[in-house]
């Protein structure tokens, strides 16, 4: 563990890590999400990718939209302001040299704890794919739980309309614009949003021969 991050999956220490998850780097309680931004040049197409949303939205634009930018492992990321999303979206879209056509998939993740000092907990990725030039990207918004709200991807990427209903339905995340924003899992009255971090995993407790399994909310720590 390296100041507000942790490696690894488990606890596991000391011995091989089998699960598959030795290389995850996690926000420790507290934490910030990895506030840093990759220095240019990004490499590869990367930097083409940059350029040409600079330039079809304006490099004032792009600035003010635009809070950081995160390479790894040979991804990109672009972290933006909920008021500008739409305006990035279009331009990915339709700029000639974009050509991210689809919005394969809107995200809800919650870092509870792991907000930073602005509790911007809830964040929203959208993955979006270029078939043009045979690319993928992400764009990442954050927004706190006491208010969490988006603009609605729907009227740019209409394939964004079941996900974002997803995610409002599991994190709580209100999407403004949207045509029909309703639950999709759980029954309309059900009371919270089951992926929240913070949300009660009851059960009951399990009895064996000479030993009792406590349920998953006396058991489940999130480390």
């Amino acid at each position: 563990m390296t100041g507000a991050f942790r490696t690894g999956a488990f606890g596991v220490t000391g011995s091989g890590d089998t699960s598959g998850f030795g290389g995850l780097v996690r926000v420790e309680p507290g934490g910030a999400v990895a506030l840093h931004s990759t220095d240019r040049p990004y490499g590869g197409w990367f930097d083409e990718v940059a350029d040409a949303l600079a330039d079809a939205v304006g490099q004032a634009t792009y600035d003010a939209a635009v809070r950081r930018v995160l390479v790894d492992r040979g991804e990109i990321t672009w972290f933006v302001h909920a008021a500008h999303l739409l305006t990035l979206l279009q331009a990915l879209r339709d700029d000639d040299a974009l050509r991210f056509e689809l919005c394969s998939s809107v995200s809800g993740v919650d870092y509870l704890d792991a907000g930073g000092p602005t509790g911007e907990r809830l964040h929203v990725v959208y993955h979006l794919t270029s078939m043009t030039y045979r690319r993928r990207i992400r764009l990442e918004v954050a927004v706190t739980a006491a208010d969490p709200h988006v603009p609605s991807a729907t009227r740019v990427y209409p394939t964004s309309d079941w996900h974002e209903r997803e995610c409002f339905d599991m994190f709580g995340v209100v999407f403004d614009g949207h045509p029909a924003l309703t639950r999709i899992l759980m029954p309309d009255d059900w009371d919270g949003h089951p992926q929240r971090k913070d949300y009660p995993l009851g059960g009951v407790p399990v009895e064996y021969h000479d030993a009792t399994i406590p349920p998953p909310d006396e058991r489940r720590s999130y480390r």
